[in-house]
Formats: C-alpha cells, sequence, structure tokens
C-alpha cells in the first residue's frame, strides 16, 4: 500500500495498468515530473512487485504486475467483512430503535 499511496506514483501505476506496457520515455512524457523522478517512482512499483520490467535495446518497457495487487486485495476483503458485519449490527441497532 505504500508503493501506491503517492498519487504520482499511483498514477503511473494506473498508466501502466490502462496501456498494457508503457515505456520509461513515454511515463516521463505524460507525468510532468523529470526522467529521475518517475525512475524514482518505477523503482518503488518495481520492488513492491507491482511492475515488471522488460529492456528492449535502449528503452526500458513496464508492465502491470497483477499478482502485486494480492496483499492489498486480501487486506481490503478482512476489512469489507469486518465492515460488513458492523453494518449489520448497526442496522439490528436501528431496527430495534424504531418505534
Amino acid at each position: 500500500m505504500r508503493a501506491l499511496a503517492d498519487p504520482t506514483r499511483r498514477g503511473m501505476f494506473e498508466r501502466i495498468v490502462t496501456e498494457g506496457e508503457v515505456s520509461v520515455v513515454d511515463l516521463t512524457r505524460g507525468s510532468g515530473v523529470t526522467q529521475g523522478a518517475v525512475s524514482q517512482h518505477l523503482k518503488a512499483l518495481k520492488q513492491a512487485g507491482l511492475v515488471l520490467e522488460r529492456p528492449e535495446g535502449r528503452k526500458v518497457y513496464y508492465r502491470a504486475r497483477a499478482e502485486g495487487l494480492e496483499p492489498l486485495s486480501a487486506w481490503m476483503d478482512h476489512y469489507r467483512a469486518f465492515w460488513r458485519d458492523r453494518l449489520a449490527d448497526l442496522r439490528t441497532v436501528l431496527e430495534e430503535m424504531d418505534p
């Protein structure tokens, strides 16, 4: 989650997911940040297991790694069940209060 907490990094990840495979040059062109900053964001995404890189000549292409989102998905599933149960309890209390 830390890797996706930064809005610029999250935007890059979303762009990679949407476009399928994107070069560093293309990410830099559309990001409004320097190539060095893009590289640092990509490094964080790669370390988090969210992207894979594929060098081709002088270019490097990045694509999303869906398995990298599994810990986030598991965390959300846990809390989805937690809140579903809490909201059901709240509904019961509210129904009991209704005259």
